[in-house]
């Protein structure tokens, strides 16, 4: 299981929301780069980018960061998440070098969409289910859909999605820990790789994942807690590889 830094972005600066709420941010830098390499150091072998103003505007807002992280690591596995809603935008990402593409909102409003850019970008395509009560939200996480998590998760199963980012929203950068049920659930159900997000706070979290014993929860993401020094991701990698190499 990969331990996997976010590094979101907003006016470009280096920041994290509370619950998406983009008037309660908290700035951790203004050099998204530098940023990046604070966390290659620390042992990350992925990296998860989301462009928080392209999220509400619905088109890249932060695309120069995101390039400029990937050029400088062009090895490295990059995703990116936030205003990606069209094949140009997709195109533009993996020709910069970045490896997987979030589609979100689109997802929700367009499930068609998400087959297209599969077959047109295979491989490359990571569809983002970001939940509040298990059911699904878009643009920004301003609007809750009737939509819920697992089903439009097996929507995708066939379409070659590589794997499914889902996010509590009400856990997301509040610190108090992982929706570790959910999480499982819809790596039982939904027939897709999940990355977990939101809450992964220490590392009992990740220990939580792991015990959940999904063979489908490829990774956690986390923010503010690597941020805020409640987990060190270098730590948090280690349990991971050691708990995997005891069949956990």
């Amino acid at each position: 299981m990969l331990v996997i830094p976010a590094i979101d972005l907003k006016d470009g600066q280096c920041v994290r929301l509370k619950q998406g709420r983009m008037d309660d941010s908290t700035t951790y830098g203004d050099d998204p780069v530098a940023m990046a390499e604070r966390w290659v150091a620390a042992g990350a072998r992925r990296l998860h980018l989301v462009d928080l103003n392209g999220a509400f505007e619905g088109k890249p807002v932060n695309g120069e960061a995101v390039t400029a992280i990937a050029r400088r690591y062009p090895d490295l596995p990059i995703q990116i998440g936030g205003g990606i809603r069209s094949a140009e935008t997709i195109e533009h990402y993996l020709t910069a070098g970045v490896s997987y593409v979030i589609i979100g909102t689109k997802a929700v409003k367009e499930p068609e969409f998400v087959g297209e850019m599969c077959r047109a970008f295979p491989g490359h395509v990571i569809v983002g289910l970001d939940a509040r009560d298990g059911f699904v939200a878009t643009d920004g996480w301003a609007e809750v859909s009737e939509v819920k998590a697992v089903d439009l998760a097996k929507r995708f199963a066939d379409d070659g999605v590589s794997s499914i980012v889902y996010t509590d929203i009400a856990r997301d950068g509040m610190l108090n820990g992982v929706n570790v049920e959910a999480t499982a659930a819809l790596a039982r159900d939904g027939g897709l790789p999940v990355i977990a997000s939101g809450g992964v706070t220490n590392l009992d979290d990740l220990r939580a994942l792991a015990d959940a014993r999904e063979p489908g929860i490829l990774g956690a993401i986390t923010g503010r807690a690597i941020y805020e020094d409640t987990l060190d991701l270098a730590e948090g990698q280690r349990l991971c590889d050691e708990l995997a190499e005891k069949g956990n």
